[in-house]
């Protein structure tokens, strides 16, 4: 435990400027990759076809799979739908095919008529869903970015604030950008995935701007550049522990979780690692490059009122 006691002294913001440059590349390419590669849209956002089916007893989703794949069915996506014997399964856009002719191609892809299943009920779902779904998703990250922004702004400065959301639109171009460069699908649960590392990477960014302010208080003669690594240094043995255990869970989630929370886990486990830098070399490097200093952390002083005669 008193490995854990010790206060490292790592000079963080000697490569401040290699940072911040690096971390502005890093996005534009992302930009870049985002724009003319594209995202791997899943059905979610693309529409498509959904089939749900009950089986007589419990069924593994890996069987289910396996005998649609078969069938042709590659991109299938298989999850159980409120018990273990009934699997909803989302198929791409169906084309000129009726609903007849799916539901027969589903039956004799899942031998129904050996096994006892049944079709419960087959759903076309139009892209115009997916567009407002997007389109909800992206109000959805507009409105948290400027809820945290006026956060931080209140509660700490608005230099810090700057700082914050644009380390935040960082970690989500770096993930977006690997989900392109890698084809990784984007459905909902990456959508998620991504809302939930915008909470993720700001706790970790206001840790670190919370010591700052107190040590900028306490700290009257020191150096800004100084104090800041004193605060990132007290607050790193945290961050390293939080995003282990973090990371940790995550790795069990891709391993185990199956197709479904794969893209999740992905999504995740990226801007986990991301968000680790970000917090220094972006939020905490822009707030030092507009000038923080021990000033803006004291309290404004009260004007003195003139006693009436």
């Amino acid at each position: 435990m008193k490995f854990f006691a010790r206060v490292p002294k790592i000079n963080f913001m000697a490569q401040r400027k290699v940072g911040l440059t690096a971390s502005t590349i890093l996005t534009i390419a992302a930009i870049v990759l985002v724009a003319v590669r594209g995202l791997n849209f899943g059905i979610d956002f693309t529409g498509g076809v959904l089939v749900e089916v009950g089986f007589p007893k419990t069924v593994e989703l890996d069987t289910v799979r396996k005998d649609l794949g078969d069938a042709g069915y590659d991109k299938a996506v298989v999850q159980y739908f409120g018990a273990s014997s009934v699997v909803l399964i989302r198929l791409p856009p169906a084309g000129k095919e009726t609903t007849a002719q799916v539901s027969t191609q589903i039956i004799d892809a899942l031998h129904a008529s050996n096994d006892n299943i049944t079709l419960r009920r087959i759903d076309f779902v139009g892209p115009e869903i997916g567009d407002e779904l997007f389109s909800k998703g992206g109000l959805a990250l507009l409105f948290a970015f400027m809820g945290i922004a006026a956060y931080i702004m209140f509660r700490f400065q608005w230099k810090f604030s700057i700082g914050a959301i644009a380390a935040l639109v960082h970690d989500a171009l770096m993930v977006l950008g690997f989900l392109s460069v890698f084809q990784v699908e984007f459905d909902v649960t990456t959508l998620a995935a991504i809302l939930a590392l915008i909470g993720y990477s700001n706790n970790e960014t206001i840790v670190i701007f919370d010591r700052i302010r107190e040590n900028l208080i306490g700290e009257r003669r020191a150096d800004v550049l100084d104090v800041v690594n004193l605060s990132v240094n007290q607050t790193l043995l945290r961050s390293v522990i939080t995003h282990m255990t973090t990371l940790l869970v995550l790795t069990a989630l891709l391993t185990l979780g199956g197709s479904t929370v794969h893209s999740f886990s992905v999504a995740l486990i990226v801007g986990v690692i991301v968000a680790t830098y970000s917090s220094i070399y972006v939020s905490t490097n822009i707030a030092v490059a507009l000038g923080i200093s021990r000033e803006d952390m004291l309290p404004p002083k009260e004007k003195e009122i003139d006693e009436l005669p």
